[in-house]
């Protein structure tokens, strides 16, 4: 068995400066750390239980298979607040048939990213049998 310690999504943008004040100011994603220097340094953002790294450039955008999900506490609130902060909303919030809230947004590459709420009856908030 691997024994994991930590991870992180990498994103090796097309526009690293678009994509880092993408996540950090409109998104609102705090910094864990930065590393480097220039326009290509890295930048890893608090994502969760995870981490999301920001960094060097790549000619072409990440695979359409790439896509980020993110639940939030509110995603009303947070539909609001990216409103706010100028972000496009690819598809407001909209209760799915399994239960679920979700919202559709994207990075500037395309990368989509589904905000996700777990409604307090939804049984991934429960543990069966306990």
């Amino acid at each position: 068995m691997v024994h994991v310690l930590s991870s992180r999504t990498l994103l090796r943008p097309t526009d690293p400066e678009r994509s880092r004040d993408f996540y950090q100011r409109q998104l609102g994603l705090a910094v864990y750390r930065e590393f480097g220097t220039g326009p290509e340094r890295g930048t890893v953002y608090f994502l969760g239980g995870g981490f999301l790294e920001v960094s060097g450039r790549s000619e072409t955008p990440p695979s359409p298979a790439v896509r980020l999900w993110l639940q939030v506490a509110d995603l009303a609130e947070t539909h609001r607040e990216l409103l706010e902060r100028g972000v496009e909303i690819v598809r407001p919030p909209l209760k799915e048939p399994w239960g679920l809230v979700e919202m559709w947004i994207a990075d500037p590459d395309g990368v989509p990213i589904v905000l996700v709420e777990v409604p307090a009856d939804h049984p991934l908030r429960h543990r069966p049998g306990i």
